[in-house]
């Protein structure tokens, strides 16, 4: 009989601990009698014991050892009282294995019993001297706790426990991602910098898993509320074994259960819930917060500006991460404009859209500062729209985030000491707060700021002209020759006529034709990162690598003769990276990309990218859920053909990338052209002659 409370797999992590694709694990159960039954789950989605599996993996020779990580992960999922109870049990001993070590292998030389007995007092006083009296982290013993507790511990030996942390939550995150709402790294450093280099105590009054205070340096407290308990205990955890500083942490709605009354910080980060018409509208009519204003029900936003305004001492700084509409609904006017008159709001920063959830929306930054009596208020407001960054770009262009930081950095730093900062037209501008105080006090920087000049002036559009020309000439060299029928061109015959046989992706990878390995996106600071949006949109590197994760066995960087295919989307891309590094090369392989490394004596990456790139192939090897599409790799076809007759196909894929790029650059030419005379002729740059 199966002992209670084994950790069960689904197939999908039975393909991710063999290093298969789950159709695999399909025909392992059809063709195998002995393959694990289920022990759970459901009849289109069941579960299989851990143990179970890794037996019959390792008799198949398929599987050598379980990594511990995943071994750890999967005690997670199993645990009894679910996968945060789990998540925060472990944080706790955690705790104990970083700031206790010497009491922990004292612990750990213990028989199961007694280290059960024992832990909870070491564990409770580590937890009370970083967190705390009241703190939010609850442990309830449960089974098998304790080889939970052994195994986490033994991750950290390896990863240390501030890793070990992040890489279960970060499991658990990835895992539900419709549960919680999340801010990015980029954009919590990017909130920390506004904030400054001397913040020494900080708030989070909506704190979440708490990215915003983990990206501050050098604060020595940290305070962090959230009205989810379970959000409260993981931030609570993470910020305690991130770093020195003594966290307070509190499970209760800031607005309406303020656990920091009397708190005077000197920075207040947040990424406050939008749109909430449930804030507390009629018990906190008589607020002493509403400083500027009683918020309308509609204005949930301008609600946690004044509570985060409440919380600073005098001259501390506040960065929110708001709507677009907060700075133009009407409803909120009176307060924006109470804020600009009292100095209270200094800069609104416009991001490009996709820095924050929701991903489709420009998300704003709002920088405020608790005024000293007396003070006298800066007579402009810093608006800017990095959206603009790249005025020149095609519309569907993105700045890359490095962009984003620095140039935001840059105008605070200079506003922040100077009062001003050189106007950019379409970027940035110092806006006298008499000029906003209008009837709608509308803080949307787009609409304040001069317009680029009309593509850089006649000048430029001159240039963009004769670019666009010699691109349309070059397309036209480079348009392919009619399509020569199959089985009618030279010998040898075409694939289409002598029906090779087909290979897949998978049998090459374990043949050793090729590496097959799934980009993260992690590696050194400073590094380019090609996303899936550059293969599709066939643009340079875009992206920044983020810090390598425990999870993360290596930094995954392109070379050339590599193939890269996006995994996620209905349409069909592969690179071929070359020596350029517009290509990708030198590049960190992105999350939901593919990078396929063939070996050159066996294939020819053009031609494995050219046939890769088949409609009907992608389509067999796709599959759809409610949202998105999806496809295995490993799944895709190709014909088995010698390395000359490879290289030919592969000379005429070559040519037909070249063809498509030429016509990429020429659409996007032709759109900034049309756009800067547009603009042109509209501000009178551009005459109709």
């Amino acid at each position: 009989m199966l002992e209670e409370n084994v950790p069960e797999v689904t197939a999908a992590e039975i393909a991710r601990l063999a290093g298969v694709g789950r159709a695999a694990v399909s025909n392992w159960r059809r063709r195998h009698p002995d393959f694990p039954k289920p022990v759970g789950g459901t009849e289109t989605s069941p579960s299989f014991a851990l143990p179970e599996v890794e037996a019959w993996l390792r008799a198949q020779g398929k599987l050598a050892e379980v990594p511990l990580r995943e071994r750890v992960w999967q005690q997670v999922t199993a645990h009894p009282g679910g996968a945060v109870a789990a998540l925060v049990e472990a944080g706790a001993a955690l705790l104990v294995v970083r700031d206790r070590p010497a009491r922990w292998l004292e612990l750990a030389a213990l028989p199961d019993d007694r280290l059960a007995e024992r832990l909870p007092a070491v564990r409770d006083e580590a937890l009370t001297a970083r967190l705390g009296a009241g703190h939010p982290v609850t442990v309830r013993p449960a089974a098998g706790a304790v080889t939970l507790l052994r195994a986490v511990a033994e991750l950290a030996a390896g990863l240390g426990a501030r890793q070990a942390f992040e890489f279960l939550l970060g499991r658990h995150l990835e895992a539900n991602p419709r549960q919680y709402t999340l801010t990015p790294e980029g954009c919590a450093e990017l909130m920390a910098g506004l904030a400054g280099p001397g913040v020494r105590t900080a708030l989070d009054p909506a704190c979440g898993t708490g990215s915003p205070l983990r990206a501050l340096t050098g604060a020595t407290v940290l305070h962090a509320q959230d009205a989810s308990p379970e959000l409260a205990a993981l931030a609570a955890l993470r910020l305690a074994l991130h770093g020195s500083a003594q966290v307070r942490a509190a499970a209760a709605d800031s607005l309406r259960a303020d656990a920091f009354p009397d708190a005077a910080v000197d920075a207040v980060l947040c990424h406050p819930p939008f749109n909430e018409r449930n804030w507390g509208h009629e018990e906190l009519a008589y607020d002493p917060r509403w400083e500027y204003g009683f918020p309308a029900r509609t204005e949930s936003e301008l609600a946690w500006i004044q509570h985060a305004l409440a919380r600073l001492r005098e001259g501390g700084t506040a960065v929110l991460l708001m709507p677009p509409a907060a700075a133009a609904r009407r409803s909120g006017r009176r307060i924006r404009a109470d804020l600009l008159r009292r100095g209270a709001l200094r800069a609104v920063v416009s991001l490009p859209a996709g820095a924050a959830p929701p991903y489709g929306i420009p998300l704003q930054l709002w920088v405020l500062r608790r005024p000293a009596p007396a003070a006298a208020a800066p007579a402009g407001l810093l608006l800017l729209d990095a959206a603009g960054l790249d005025p020149d770009g095609p519309a569907q262009a993105r700045a890359a985030w490095p962009d984003v930081r620095d140039a935001v950095l840059a105008a605070w730093t200079a506003y922040d000491r100077t009062g001003s900062t050189p106007q950019t037209p379409g970027v940035s501008r110092v806006v006298p707060v008499i000029e906003l105080l209008d009837d709608d006090v509308d803080l949307t920087p787009a609409r304040h700021l001069p317009p680029p000049a009309a593509g850089g002036g006649p000048a430029e559009l001159a240039a963009v002209r004769d670019r666009l020309d010699a691109t349309l000439a070059r397309a036209a060299r480079l348009t392919p020759p009619p399509a020569t029928p199959a089985g009618t061109g030279p010998a040898p015959a075409q694939p289409a006529a002598a029906s090779p046989s087909q290979t897949t992706v998978g049998e090459l990878a374990r043949a050793g034709a090729l590496l097959l390995r799934a980009g993260t996106g992690t590696g050194t600071d400073g590094l380019p990162v090609l996303t899936e949006y550059d293969v599709y949109a066939g643009t340079a590197p875009s992206g920044t690598a983020a810090t390598p994760g425990p999870d993360t066995a290596e930094t995954l960087v392109a070379e050339p003769g590599d193939v890269v295919v996006p995994v996620v989307g209905a349409l069909s891309a592969a690179r071929v990276v070359t020596e350029d590094p517009a290509s990708g090369a030198g590049a960190v392989i992105g999350r939901n990309l593919q990078l396929l490394r063939p070996d050159p004596a066996a294939l020819d990456p053009w031609f494995l990218a050219g046939f890769l790139r088949g409609t009907a192939n992608t389509r067999r090897a796709s599959s759809h859920a409610s949202t998105a599409t999806r496809l295995d790799v490993r799944r895709l076809q190709l014909p088995r053909l010698p390395p000359a007759e490879q290289r030919r196909y592969g000379a005429r894929f070559r040519a037909l990338a070249e063809f498509e790029d030429a016509l990429r650059l020429a659409g996007r030419l032709g759109e900034q052209l049309v756009q800067g005379l547009y603009d042109g002729l509209s501000d009178g740059s551009v005459t109709p002659e």
